[in-house]
């Protein structure tokens, strides 16, 4: 067991100093891994930084990012100023790195993706003319709310073989509480939520007719979601309620099943309308959340972005075979949700499970909409409490501030 780590000092003040920083990223679940990297990166750069973002899919790099830059060479020297803002290269696990890339100042690889061996070799300490300190090393783990982060957040990590030997890793948790690295969260970003058309951006999107007092409903979810049953119980809901649902699904292989679910049961067409949307940019995707009045969101990087829209929310997390999706998720209801505290309805919980796999359908029951005002008030108190919080970039600033070498 880990001992339990201090959490990182936030009164340090952010020092005025631009390093240079490579975070890697290997692509495992189409999005969400190179989400957070491409958020993170943006962040950071926002925040007067300079960095270098590794991705081993160049195709899903172009695709969401088609106006970031490719890195030249490698940083400037040691003693030229570094240029703030995000540049990005091509990493291909399992092949040696050319060494044209110097490493940075800071090194983050993302959920234990192993940078190359001959980058890892150059990060160890130089002596003589051209001598270099080691970059901080940081290993930026998963989001989750189990107790465990908090006592590895922060913790040293010596590595005492490889081509790494010599250096220390540190770990670094995301999470939900003081004691944790906190959340990704760009400046302004809830103003420009407070502003925001929703009836205008949906306009601009075509996103199909909108019929009065309609409830709007985004899907982001995982090829396992349980959508069939999920359409037939909105269906049934707003066939009683006499209130229309409209399911607007995120590009990807789920629109078909939906499509084809509609095409078998006719009758539910005018309480259940669908809209297919296309490819959206991940600023697009906030627009999305903010646009509807329940979201479907999976995995880290939606998760993230419907806590700071501040709507109702479902989350489906990514399912694992031992069946540890389940202690994580209970862990998420009982850190961030907390019902007692903050009034989440009860009878959200059960359809949370059901819809990861952990309970059975309530095939009996109708949506819970009834819920939805204690729902909505509660999705706000839960934004405002963590918005109170410091967002990730800057606590990776002021833990890599304690840790840098002077200069």
């Amino acid at each position: 067991m880990h001992p339990t780590a201090a959490p990182p000092d936030l009164s340090v003040a952010q020092p005025a100093r631009t390093w240079r920083w490579d975070v890697f990223c290997r692509v495992v679940d189409n999005y969400g891994d190179l989400g957070v990297c491409r958020r993170l990166a943006l962040n950071l750069a926002a925040l007067g930084q300079c960095v270098r973002l590794w991705v081993d899919d160049a195709d899903l790099m172009q695709r969401m990012a088609p106006d970031m830059a490719a890195a030249d060479d490698g940083h400037q020297a040691r003693d030229e100023p570094p240029a703030v803002g995000v540049s990005w290269v091509h990493w291909r696990p399992g092949h040696d790195t050319d060494c044209a890339h110097r490493p940075g100042d800071v090194v983050i690889e993302a959920f234990g993706c192993d940078p190359p061996q001959a980058f890892l070799e150059q990060m160890r300490p130089h002596t003589g003319p051209t001598a270099t300190a080691a970059p901080v090393w940081i290993n930026l783990e998963y989001l989750s709310a189990q107790a465990y982060v908090e006592r590895s957040h922060g913790l040293p990590s010596p590595q005492l073989s490889g081509p790494g030997r010599g250096l220390t890793k540190w770990f670094y948790y995301p999470g939900f509480t003081e004691r944790t690295g906190g959340l990704l969260r760009e400046g302004g970003l809830l103003e420009r939520r407070r502003r925001f058309d929703a009836r205008a951006w949906l306009q601009g999107l075509g996103a199909g007719a909108q019929r009065q007092g309609e409830r709007r409903v985004s899907l982001f979810a995982y090829p396992n979601a349980p959508l069939e049953a999920l359409m037939g119980s909105l269906a049934h809901t707003a066939q009683v309620d006499g209130t229309p649902v409209h399911l607007m699904l995120t590009h990807g292989p789920l629109q078909d099943r939906a499509r084809q679910w509609l095409k078998a049961h006719p009758d539910a067409t005018p309480a259940l309308c669908l809209t297919e949307l296309p490819w959206l940019s991940s600023e697009d995707y906030d627009h999305l959340l903010w646009s509807c009045d329940l979201n479907f969101v999976r995995g880290e990087d939606s998760l993230v972005r419907a806590l700071w829209a501040g709507v109702p929310y479902v989350w489906q997390l990514y399912p694992q075979e031992d069946g540890a999706h389940a202690a994580k998720l209970q862990a998420f209801w009982d850190v961030v949700v907390t019902p007692q505290e903050h009034g989440w309805p009860g009878a959200v919980h059960h359809w949370w499970r059901a819809w990861n796999g952990l309970a059975p359908w309530p095939m009996a029951d109708s949506f819970p909409w009834p819920s939805q005002p204690a729902w909505q008030k509660a999705s706000v108190d839960t934004r405002d409490r963590l918005a109170a919080q410091p967002p990730l970039a800057e606590t990776l600033l002021r833990f890599v501030a304690q840790r840098s070498a002077p200069g």
